[in-house]
């Protein structure tokens, strides 16, 4: 029988809530002007505005949420579309193995299809019943629990399919692609 790993990370401590981090201001970013587009290697591109994101299957996911600058927040809740439901209505094309995701400006990073595609990444409207403040990324960020914070993209406005690796904004400044809160994997 193998032993249930520890909660938190080697290097990480608990905190209570999320911190308010980003990089430059939050972008004002009003639900009724919001929209996400999908496309790059896809037979279907689209875009989706807020009505018609709020009409999606949604899911909720309780997971913990790992920073690399060291703290953990466990058992957040999480209510959002599943990114697999998105990727799958564009029909990637065969040459699609990377997902880049994008707040349309300054902030992006890419994963890689199979990670993109695991049941527990989304797109989250909701912080437990609340929707998500804008200083933590609303109306929509990424939540990806396997992967360390930086790869959650707050305000996001874009996923595009692509055939290779896109080093995203942290990955552009020396943190490693795969992100592995297990494996420690804070770059930097």
């Amino acid at each position: 029988m193998t032993q249930p790993r520890e909660r938190l990370p080697i290097g990480q401590r608990q905190v209570a809530r999320l911190p308010v981090v980003f990089i430059g201001g939050p972008p004002r970013v009003d639900t009724a002007a919001w929209s996400l587009r999908v496309h790059g290697a896809v037979d279907a591109p689209f875009e989706v505005g807020w009505s018609a994101f709020q009409l999606l299957p949604m899911e909720t996911v309780t997971a913990d949420f790992h920073a690399a600058t060291g703290w953990s927040v466990l058992d957040v809740a999480w209510r959002g579309v599943r990114v697999g439901e998105l990727i799958a209505r564009a029909e990637p094309a065969p040459r699609a193995r990377f997902v880049r995701f994008s707040d349309g400006e300054l902030y992006d990073t890419t994963l890689t299809l199979e990670d993109a595609l695991l049941p527990d990444v989304l797109l989250a409207h909701l912080c437990g019943d609340a929707p998500i403040a804008r200083d933590h990324g609303g109306p929509v960020r990424l939540i990806v629990p396997q992967k360390y914070g930086w790869k959650s993209v707050k305000w996001l406005a874009e996923i595009e399919l692509v055939a290779d690796d896109r080093p995203g904004f942290w990955e552009r400044r020396g943190r490693p692609t795969s992100a592995d809160p297990w494996r420690g994997e804070r770059g930097l």
